[in-house]
């Protein structure tokens, strides 16, 4: 599957907010890692290819820890700020299924997985980094690297703002997307697609 393929039609699921606001950022990465590693080498039902389990983990252990808002509005572009709250939500929604899926397809292409997080090049007083893991196992390594800010103020700590699933940055890839549809259809034609697509991804498992 191509990294292009993978991004249309991937997804899963992910973990618990971080432990503490002031867990680095490689840190809360590679421990969520693991923990959606672990599980899937502990769930028969997932190594038995049931991707609707995949999914749910990685909704459980990985998008709390997502900043969906700003993902949204970014690949969206200029036409976020004229949305109105309900379109907002309902762009928002949609894009949590697609992002879902991502990601748990990504990790449903590799089998006996052990995560390595790249050097940091980073230093303790940046509020924007970047990520950079591996995902190895049986089959070919598998890139996801990710964007992170630092949130203040309640609930203060690292949330993910982007993603690398090999070599493409999701939020880039889907503002291409969308691009034309908005521009042909408005930002109803968008949901209204965005909504469709979750719907045949959803039945093609």
């Amino acid at each position: 599957m191509t990294a292009v393929s993978l991004v249309l039609t991937a997804g899963a699921g992910l973990a618990p907010l971080a432990l503490a606001a002031d867990e680095a950022p490689d840190a809360l990465i590679k421990r969520l890692s693991d923990e959606v590693l672990a599980a899937i080498k502990a769930d028969k039902a997932i190594k038995a290819g049931d991707t609707g389990r995949i999914i749910a983990l990685v909704d459980s252990k990985i998008m709390p820890n997502v900043n969906f808002e700003r993902m949204a509005a970014a690949a969206v572009g200029p036409a976020w700020r004229k949305a109105t709250p309900e379109q907002k939500k309902r762009l928002e929604e949609e894009f949590k299924i697609l992002m879902v899926r991502t990601y748990s397809g990504a990790l449903a292409q590799v089998d006996d997985q052990t995560i390595s997080i790249k050097p940091q090049r980073s230093s303790p007083s940046d509020t924007d980094v970047l990520v950079r893991t591996e995902i190895r196992g049986r089959g070919e390594p598998i890139e996801l690297d990710y964007r992170l800010e630092k949130t203040p103020g309640q609930g203060a700590g690292w949330r993910i703002y982007n993603l690398n699933v090999l070599g493409v940055w999701l939020v880039e890839t889907y503002r291409n997307q969308f691009a034309p549809e908005i521009n042909a259809n408005g930002l109803d034609g968008l949901i209204a697609t965005l909504a469709e697509r979750n719907k045949s991804n959803a039945k093609k498992g």
